[in-house]
């Protein structure tokens, strides 16, 4: 059984299809195909706005949904960590219930997939059962060189229980201020070849550190008795910091950016251009640093753009198109067709999902969703 779709607009998961053209699928969701309406037939179902491809939302961290207004607006970066850590503590029961919530607001609003960021197994159980498609990046931290082994050995229990659990899980770092470069060294030997994630220059004192080993981290480093005396700053950016650890072909998600530097971009080789994605996640930005990312320095240089909603510990909804509506208000002259690739095709190349996901190609199963009225909905 076929099901027939005409919307205002239909985006593809790279342009607007011309006017007047109907989608095609199964009653699963395959796409069949895209064709003007005056060979489609009969039995159409017209929607009101514009239909596209369900959201890959490239930057979550489901783990943390009952932390929902449990941290301030505002306080910069390394304040918000320390709520995070102080904040964290909940029963199984009130992880798991904030969880399911948040996944059926992620599905209804039209998300498919997702790049997860996981500390502990808490959220296995809520994804053996889930609709939607979990890439589960295990993240590691561990700012002392010495213990670099050892946190790799601590995180490799999580990282076997998604796996048993029929879930793909990747290390990967949490970011440059909380991870060692003995880490960084381990982290990149088990990871070649593979999709990785890594916070980056979310604060411009994560930068500071590493010019000068100067900034807000070194004050926190002291109130948490983390011992930095191994630390040399680089003299460069956290950016330049980081990179040249990773040398295994891996595809590298580079999550906030919102101090990232045309210098930073300019320095990168045509090969790394390639294998880099720059996820924004603009409403987390707005709610932990009152600041967005240059995204405009990122368009101008070629830059391959994904999206995110972080987590609700920084935010106050999962749903994408609230990023794409802020995106809107805050860059109106980016054209809508770029702002909408990022949160389907670009995000499903990110996490390895092109040949599933992002777009109305034949033979895929994309999902549908409709946004009309500032609202998102799924269809399929």
């Amino acid at each position: 059984m076929f099901r027939k779709f005409k919307a205002d607009r239909i985006f593809n998961g790279d342009n607007f299809a011309p006017p007047h053209s109907v989608l095609i699928t199964t009653a699963a969701g395959e796409i069949i195909d895209l064709l003007p309406e005056a060979v489609a037939g009969t039995d159409i179902e017209v929607l009101q706005g514009t239909l596209c491809p369900g959201f890959v939302n490239v930057h979550c961290h489901i783990e943390l949904s009952h932390m929902l207004n449990k941290i301030p607006m505002h306080t910069g970066l390394v304040d918000f960590v320390k709520g995070v850590m102080q904040k964290r503590a909940a029963t199984t029961q009130q992880k798991g219930e904030a969880m399911a919530a948040a996944e059926k607001q992620l599905r209804e609003s039209g998300t498919v997939a997702i790049g997860d960021i996981c500390n502990t197994p808490d959220s296995i159980p809520l994804k053996r059962n889930s609709q939607l498609y979990w890439k589960n990046f295990i993240e590691i931290t561990g700012f002392a060189d010495a213990v670099a082994k050892k946190r790799m050995v601590d995180m490799q229990p999580v990282k076997s229980a998604f796996e048993e659990s029929g879930l793909p899980a990747t290390f990967v770092p949490h970011a440059p201020y909380s991870v060692s470069k003995t880490l960084l060294g381990e982290i990149d030997a088990v990871t070649k070849n593979e999709i990785i994630s890594i916070h980056n220059q979310e604060t411009g004192a994560e930068n500071e550190l590493f010019r000068s080993g100067t900034g807000a981290f070194i004050q926190f480093y002291h109130e948490m008795g983390i011992d930095i005396s191994h630390f040399i700053p680089a003299g460069k950016s956290s950016f330049c910091s980081w990179l040249p650890f990773f040398n295994h072909q891996q595809t590298i998600i580079a999550v906030h950016n919102t101090f990232t530097s045309l210098q930073d971009i300019q320095g990168l080789t045509a090969a790394q251009k390639e294998k880099i994605f720059f996820c924004i996640c603009p409403n987390a930005n707005l709610f932990i640093e009152n600041t967005l990312p240059p995204i405009e320095m990122f368009l101008s240089e070629n830059m391959q753009l994904v999206i995110g909603t972080d987590s609700l510990a920084s935010n106050h909804t999962l749903n994408m198109y609230e990023e794409i509506k802020t995106l809107q208000k805050y860059f109106p002259g980016i054209e809508e067709e770029y702002i909408l690739r990022w949160a389907t095709s670009g995000g499903a190349s990110a996490l390895g999902l092109s040949d599933q996901l992002g777009s109305f190609e034949k033979k895929k199963f994309p999902g549908l969703v409709i946004l009309h009225n500032g609202e998102s909905k799924r269809v399929i």
